[in-house]
This record gives structure tokens, sequence and C-alpha cells, in this order.
């Protein structure tokens, strides 16, 4: 147990803390896909959540139009005030085609279409996943108590520690060593705040109404990277705190094939990249694949010896291959598709929600 600051505000989890927050002002964001259904860890999240008892859930689901009275009936059977919005609806592509919008589509998407409502039906905002199997009614109020303490945005962290061995690979293996790479090159304050983050790919995080509105969204696994980008831009270091969330278990992703370990690195890097393109950093493309491979060989040479501390199981040659795949990534990016934040976009929430709730209709009896 310790209680360092780091660069952002850290709150720990020094006494199991569950904080007075404001609930009751709150919408949470839980995206899901059809693998989600009635599946145990999400029956927790939502069996819990409505002991926390927030103003609104808003569930944006990405599944086929057969699926969706399953998931209606499904949500309708918990105490809570549920929203769902079907992301994957036709009509709602056809409302994102015909404002330029559709582009492609992933978590991102999902979530930021949800992010629009939420900051239009409370004050606060959190999102998290549904595949939390350590899930806790301390979540929602720790993500929050920032956010009541005058911060605009919360980031959570946990330790990954299951089956006698460490897990958080994309963020351990890639993210850290990149991030850490590029700040050895370039001097800049925007590199000092994404190294701040004890787990910066963490899918938990709250935010004001107002910074939920401001906020651009990558359309895929790069969401929580363009978050912090944007967040640094109208939060700041001095806006921003990050929250102990104990330890979490949840589903792990195999390293190769689609939705895979390496094509989420993919995504994140290109997230990453096109935030330092906004804010002038230029990485060196030629060496930086090297340099980061050098930091995470450091890195697991760490991991190694933190593991045999805690006498937990460690692949030292597994973590190697798996940062010269993560290696692949390391690439300059050709494409820069985020979506605007709702601020400027060119349709407003809930043109969205009329949208999906029309689709939801002509499928569910």
């Amino acid at each position: 147990m310790e209680y360092v600051q780091e660069r952002v505000a850290t709150l720990h989890d020094l006494t199991n803390p569950c904080p007075d927050a404001p609930t009751d002002r709150t919408a949470v964001v839980v995206p899901m896909t059809e693998r989600e259904y009635a599946g145990l860890a999400a029956e927790q999240v939502l069996s819990t959540l409505a002991e926390v008892d927030p103003a609104s859930v808003i569930v944006p689901l990405r599944a086929p139009a057969e699926r969706v009275p399953d998931f209606h009936e499904w949500l309708g059977s918990f105490d809570l005030d549920i929203e769902l919005l079907w992301c994957s609806a036709d009509s709602v592509s056809d409302l994102l085609h015909e404002h330029g919008l559709e582009n492609g589509f992933g978590k991102g998407r999902d979530v930021w279409l949800a992010l629009g409502l939420a900051a239009e039906r409370a004050d606060y905002v959190v999102v998290h996943d549904a595949d939390t199997k350590s899930y806790s009614e301390a979540h929602v109020p720790r993500l929050l108590s920032p956010l009541d303490q005058g911060f605009d945005f919360s980031k959570g962290y946990y330790a990954r520690v299951e089956n006698n061995q460490l897990y958080g690979r994309l963020f351990r293996l890639f993210y850290t060593p990149l991030v850490r790479a590029l700040d050895d090159a370039h001097d800049h304050p925007f590199l000092d705040y994404l190294d701040a983050f004890r787990y910066a790919l963490a899918g938990e995080f709250a935010m004001t109404a107002d910074l939920a509105r401001q906020v651009r969204a990558q359309r895929a696994f790069g969401l929580e990277v363009g978050v912090l980008a944007d967040t640094y831009e109208h939060a700041g270091f001095e806006g921003t705190a990050q929250v102990d969330l104990g330890r979490h278990e949840h589903d792990h992703r195999s390293v190769s094939g689609p939705t895979g370990l390496s094509d989420m690195s993919t995504q994140v890097g290109r997230a990453l990249f096109n935030a330092l393109a906004d804010h002038g950093i230029e990485p060196d493309f030629d060496t930086l694949p090297e340099r980061f491979e050098d930091a995470a060989g450091t890195l697991v040479r760490q991991y190694a010896a933190d593991a045999k501390f805690n006498g937990l199981e460690f692949d030292v040659a597994g973590e190697r291959d798996q940062v010269a795949t993560y290696a692949d990534a390391v690439v300059e990016p050709t494409v820069d598709t985020r979506l605007p934040a709702w601020d400027d976009a060119p349709l407003v929430p809930e043109d969205v929600a009329a949208a999906a709730t029309d689709a939801m209709a002509r499928v569910v009896e």
C-alpha cells in the first residue's frame, strides 16, 4: 500500500472507500455487444449498478436485429432506468452517413453515440465496460468523487492479476514503452501527461457533461487514448485525477486474430500518433520501433522481477514475442477517422436516440 502522487491527482485505496458522490446526477454508459447477453459478468455489473442507483444507465448496443428483442427483455429485468441505444441499427447508420460520419465502427463509435445522450441526461458521465468480474458498488462513487471535488475528469486504475500471472499486456508491453520512448526523444508536456496514468488504457472513466461534449472519439479500440488526448486540451493536469479501483478481473483477449491484442495495438498506436500530430510532435518513425523495443525490454525485465518477488508465473520469452508483434504497430498513421466533439457535431444526440428507438420498435414486439 502506498500514497505516492503522480503529475495528476492520484486517489488511493487506503481504507476500501466508497465515498459520497453525486450518483443521482450521473448517467452511466455501459457499452455492449451481443457476446455480453446474459453473461455472468454483465449480470453482476447491472445488478450492482441497481444498488448504486444512478440517474440513468445508457447501454449502447452493437448487435444484429435478431438479438435486439432478447437484449430489450433482459435489460428490462433489472431495477434500473436503462436506455437501450441500438447503435448498429440501419437507421442510425443512415443518419450518420447523411452527415458524413459513417466511416467505420467499433466500441469508440458506440460510446461516442452514448456520450452525447448521457451529457443531455445528467451533469456527470461515467463509462465502464460490462465484462468486469470483480465489479463493485464502490466503482462508480470512486470515479465520481474527484468530479464532486472540482476535477473535470477521472480515470480508473487497478491491478490486473489473475490465474497467478500479470495481465494488462497491451498497456504494459505496448502503450507504456511507446510513450516512454517518445518522451525520451521529445520534451513535451503532453507526453508527460500520457505517462502520468497508472492504467491509461482502462475502460473506466468519468467526466463532467461539459467535457463529454468536448472530446472527440476514436471509432474503435483507440477510444481511451483519444479521450486522454482531448482531456489534456480541455482539463489538463489540474483538472485530471486517477482513482484506484482495486484489483480487476475481466475477459482476456488473444494476441492474434480479429479484435486481438495485435489488432488493438494498431488502433491504439494510430490514435496516439494522430494525437501527437495535434501537438506538433513528429516522431522519427525510422528509429522509433527499435527504441520502443528497447524500452519494452527494460519493462519486461522489471515485470519479471516483480512477478518473481510475488511468486507469480512469468513467461519472459512470451512477453518478448508480444513486444516484437506490437512493434509492427509503430508506424506513421495514414488515416484519421476521429468523430467530432458533440459541441461541433452536425447532428444532435436526440436525433440518434430517435433513430435507434424507431428501429427497435420495428423489431421488438
